[in-house]
């Protein structure tokens, strides 16, 4: 009982360690002079940091060299600190969200900085680029990627428009995949943990030939639920995904390679059901829920996520300066689904909804190495369509059913250059741009029936009541996105820099929209941009045992794409225009510390003040254009993130151990823009784990704990209160406490 008792006042106490005054103080410090440094002790001479090494600006380089904000976690990392989906990486980067979107298992909700994408429809540009390698990633259904056969995960904060292919105008995340050798290496992988937990992953790679390569991994994760839907005994919150990857590469000669790459993902996890914040008006015998991962339903359960790609990457090196790089690539994605909206057993508010979507993308880089100068350029096409229709069943009386379908057709074209000149030793200069063009064709129809109609049943009874829109359109969007910076490397383990980069996101159409509501909801939204201006620090102090990087920033966020759903009688009405614009300061500390050879410390911090200055839009309710900038605030961007971990290695006789335990905290959080009771307050995690490895290397074993304290915390939600005479409040949350078991083998 008095452990318990001391994690709950860990908990509890952790936050007042990372008030904004104290990250002050930490910035402060890390941007001082040298002279701060002190000599290591002459026992601990040998301790040093290793070398991390990102591609953040499309060339191998170390983490310390690169002028932009970026957090890599290497696959080992990742094994030991039991990081098993891309999910839990936003603990180990400040100022950035992943998470999983409400009623799913895979759809990401990605922010960084303030921006994202807080709708996962079909159409909806997002605001964080998510990279398998150096493929882009359209859509947030199935990107909330499980861990396998993975070299590292980056994240890169701000715009990184000049650089990658779409829409990184809060930043970028990249899944970076293993490297084919040529050598023979086989691994296999199994894990046992709470709620039947069985989790199996096997790869490998081979040499066929000197200049043949050969790779593949199979991965399967699965279950039962952290709930049920109680009136049908469906598991809820359950996991059944099967992934594969295959890969070939071919070094034609000694300057040209030819790679081949092929993934597939099927996610047959139940949809997820909500917990009722509020009783039910229409169904008042059903009582709330005992457990926030318990529901009720009147919907099958049934789920499936779809997601495949295909990418041919041919590199030839011109000479030892010049690289040509060609990517091509397509990915495919399907997801069909069941979604309660409001968790009862009537049938009402159930919205079974079905997504297509198919992408093309061809890149053709072109990269210099020099003496002084380092550039890489590029040209970008991207091709894209993305379908998708729900039906909303609404009971009020009598039984209506509304039916919404459409599709968003996207063809951009980009062209994009950026260069680093160094003037002296000490001082480089960095510029660069980017242009887009987007091309965008849209159709639209929502009707009204009588009875019960979804997207799958087009032959089902009902009777035509009313067409709420039949809208057909096109739109073009073009930007120009530019880069400055200039870097002062002070020393060799000192770097300062400082940078402006112009975000954009491009505009669209909302594929939700209801003329008869509003008679301009179907006229294109445009697009957004952001200005973010940025100094940091890349540095290492104490004969490179301690490593501290800082920045501090500056955006300026113009016509921000807002979407705003209000229940109007028996309808959704749906809005998205460029209504907003804010201002966004933040500041980000990431410290590792080799404080013995065999401890390291990890401190990550990022605080973000963000505001609305302007928040401009048509009300439905009232038939006029408001402000309500006082009102609002960032959606899934809390003011607060820091975490706090260590990492401790014994040696033994029969094998070497390592013990991780981490504190991750993340402050106050706003599901929405507008605010309402499924606003949750702050949390701190508790993680720990430990991890054997065989003298000889072939074995591991690896004990982990998630959420130890077993914390309750809401991340995503429906809040549609009077809606079809029910009140619609459900809520989503993270995983509870889970304990899992893994033992792996490789050579």
């Amino acid at each position: 009982m008095a452990k318990n008792n001391k994690i709950e006042q860990a908990s509890t106490i952790y936050p007042r360690f990372f008030q904004p005054s104290l990250l002050a103080l930490a910035v402060s410090s890390c941007l001082m002079a040298p002279a701060f440094a002190q000599e290591s002790n002459s026992n601990d001479d040998e301790v040093k940091l290793e070398r991390i090494e990102v591609t953040a600006r499309r060339t191998v380089e170390n983490l310390q060299t690169v002028p932009v904000a970026v957090t890599s976690l290497g696959e080992e990392e990742l094994a030991q600190r039991g990081i098993d989906n891309i999910t839990s990486v936003q603990q180990y980067s400040p100022n950035t969200t992943l998470q999983v979107s409400r009623g799913t298992n895979s759809t990401l909700t990605a922010y960084i900085r303030g921006i994202g994408q807080q709708d996962p429809l079909w159409g909806f540009e997002p605001g964080v680029g998510i990279y398998i390698d150096d493929v882009y990633m359209a859509r947030p259904q199935g990107a909330a990627l499980d861990v396998y056969d993975v070299e590292r995960i980056e994240v890169l904060r701000g715009p990184q428009g000049t650089l990658y292919g779409r829409n990184t105008i809060g930043g970028a995340v990249k899944y970076v995949t293993k490297e084919l050798t040529g050598d023979t290496a086989f691994a296999v992988r199994g894990t046992i943990g709470t709620d039947n937990q069985q989790d199996f992953k096997v790869s490998g790679q081979v040499g066929l030939t000197d200049n043949l390569f050969i790779s593949g991994a199979i991965a399967s994760f699965n279950r039962d639920g952290f709930g049920t839907y109680l009136n049908t005994g469906a598991d809820n919150y359950d996991k059944d995904v099967q992934s594969g990857r295959v890969s070939v590469q071919w070094n034609a000669a000694d300057n040209f390679s030819v790679r081949f790459s092929a993934d597939k993902t099927v996610d047959k996890s139940n949809s997820k059901g909500g917990f009722r914040l509020t009783p039910s008006l229409l169904v008042p015998n059903q009582p709330l829920t005992d457990s926030v991962y318990d529901s009720y339903t009147s919907m099958p359960a049934d789920n499936k996520v779809d997601t495949e790609g295909q990418s041919l990457t041919l590199t030839w090196e011109l000479n030892d300066n010049w690289t040509v790089k060609s990517v091509t690539a397509r990915r495919k994605g399907v997801t069909d689904t069941n979604i309660d909206f409001d968790s009862t057993p009537l049938q009402s508010l159930d919205v079974p909804a079905f997504y297509e979507d198919e992408q093309t993308s061809q890149e053709l880089q072109l990269l210099f190495s020099g003496d002084k100068f380092k550039m890489a350029s590029g040209l970008y096409y991207y091709t894209g369509e993305a379908c998708g229709a729900f039906g909303t069943v609404i009971v009020a009386g009598a039984g209506v059913t509304v039916e919404n379908g459409g599709c968003v057709d996207t063809d951009s074209i980009a062209a994009y250059a950026q260069g680093t000149y160094e003037l002296t030793d000490k001082l480089s200069l960095t510029a660069g741009g980017r242009y887009t063009k987007d091309d965008k064709d849209a159709t639209l129809d929502r009707r009204l029936y009588l009875g019960y109609k979804g997207p799958r049943d087009a032959a089902a009874p009902g009777t035509l009541l009313q067409v709420q829109t039949d809208f057909s359109g096109s739109e073009s969007f073009s930007h120009f996105s530019p880069r400055v910076g200039a870097e002062y490397q002070y020393s060799n383990d000192l770097m300062y820099y400082v940078s402006y980069t112009d975000g954009f996101k491009s505009g669209g159409f909302d594929m939700r929209a209801v003329e008869i509501v509003n008679p301009n909801a179907t006229d294109p939204y445009q697009e957004e941009t952001v200005d973010t201006y940025e100094f940091g620090i890349k540095s290492e102090w104490l004969d490179q045992r301690l490593r501290m990087n800082a920045a501090v920033f500056h955006s300026s966020y113009e016509d921000m794409q807002v979407t705003v759903q209000r229940a109007v009688g028996n309808n959704v009405a749906s809005q998205v225009l460029n209504a907003a614009s804010a201002d966004i300061n933040g500041a980000e500390v990431e410290a590792l510390f080799a404080a013995t050879r065999d401890l390291e410390i990890t401190a990550i911090v990022g605080y973000i003040d963000a505001s609305f200055n302007k928040v401009e839009f048509f009300d439905p309710v009232s038939q006029a254009v408001v402000d309500v900038s006082n009102v609002w605030g960032f959606a899934n961007t809390p003011e607060l993130t820091a975490t706090l971990a260590s990492r401790y290695t014994v040696e033994t006789d029969f094998g070497s151990l390592v013990f991780n335990a981490n504190l991750a905290y993340r402050g106050a959080t706003q599901i929405f823009e507008v605010p309402s009771v499924l606003d949750y307050g702050g949390y701190t995690l508790i993680n720990a784990g430990v991890n054997w490895y065989s003298n000889d290397g072939f074995w591991d074993v690896s004990l982990q704990a998630k959420n130890l304290g077993d914390k309750q915390a809401r991340i995503a939600g429906y809040n549609f209160a009077l809606l079809a005479g029910e009140q619609t409040i459900t809520g989503y949350y993270i995983d509870p406490r889970t304990v899992s078991l893994t033992v792996g083998y490789r050579f």
